[in-house]
């Protein structure tokens, strides 16, 4: 697939396979891609970690509630160092979050091309988190995906639901 074809392609997938596990060459071109991620001032305030297993799950599974949370087989977390980013020095706005939004669209839309589903989830307990992957100090979680293929009766939607560009655009 090319790029485009991938961006229009990728859905939130909310349906695993706890059968099937990531494939470790998939998993490691997923990751470079999240590694390829431009950052400002190629400052690359990011680590990611791939919990994948049985122990780190049971730790990591109960920070978000969802039943189709707990069926794929790794989780995926972006975390980054707010010390370690580049701000901007005009008003001090700090480019972590830009950052790591970047390296975490990297990461789905390489996951989505390789055929590993995958859904950014924002809506988690950092606290629990924060334990369960050992965050150092200053050390900040960005966003989880599960990382696993679609059980075999999945179906993706046929359309993507999006505003006109007429509606976003404005030509200058």
């Amino acid at each position: 697939m090319n790029v485009f074809e991938t961006i229009a392609h990728r859905e939130s997938i909310r349906s695993y396979d706890p059968a099937r596990p990531v494939d470790p060459q998939a998993l490691t071109r997923i990751l470079e891609a999240g590694r390829l991620a431009p950052s400002a001032a190629n400052r690359q305030p990011w680590e990611f970690f791939v919990v994948q297993s049985d122990e780190a799950l049971a730790k990591v599974r109960p920070c978000y509630g969802r039943p189709w949370f707990h069926d794929a087989p790794l989780v995926l977390a972006v975390a980054g160092f707010r010390d370690q980013a580049w701000v901007r020095e005009c008003d001090g706005t700090n480019a972590l979050e830009t950052d790591l939004a970047i390296a975490m669209t990297h990461l789905i839309l390489a996951a989505d091309d390789e055929g590993v589903a995958t859904c950014w989830i924002a809506n988690y307990d950092p606290r629990i988190l924060r334990a369960a992957l050992g965050l150092r100090a200053g050390q900040e979680i960005f966003a989880i995906t599960p990382l696993g293929y679609p059980r075999a009766d999945f179906v993706r939607k046929s359309v993507k639901t999006r505003k006109a560009l007429e509606e976003i655009v404005r030509y200058l």
